[in-house]
């Protein structure tokens, strides 16, 4: 399950690259811009925590395949609807720091949402 939790944060933060690059709004262009690199680094933060916890590597990191819309907003929405359905079920991932962290994550998505949405 961490796997694909951390695999479906890498999927967003590809998505938001290249949206970044195809923009022609400046706000739009800015906000993917911070999202790419902080989702990254939230991805990062988890994948090291349950490492920490358990005690082992986590095992091989599973590609996403799914086809974008073409509507940012829409396609990150959708990966933070997985995240929040498949969020728990792991022992250590059930753990309060690794939740804590996922908040981290969610929260990192919803505030690009909210500028892609209100500030665009």
């Amino acid at each position: 399950m961490i796997e694909s939790l951390i695999a479906h944060l890498f999927f967003l933060r590809e998505l938001a690259h290249r949206a970044h690059l195809r923009t022609s709004s400046y706000a739009q262009h800015v906000a993917l811009g911070e999202f790419y690199g902080a989702i990254g680094d939230r991805a990062d933060a988890i994948a090291e925590a349950y490492m920490g916890r358990d005690g082992e590597m986590i095992g091989t990191i599973p590609f996403v395949i799914e086809q974008p819309t073409g509507d940012i907003v829409a396609d990150i929405t959708a990966q933070r609807d997985w995240i929040d359905a498949n969020r728990t079920g792991e022992e250590c991932l059930d753990r309060s720091e690794i939740q804590n962290l996922i908040d981290e994550a969610v929260s990192t998505i919803d505030s690009v949402l909210y500028k892609l949405t209100f500030l665009s």
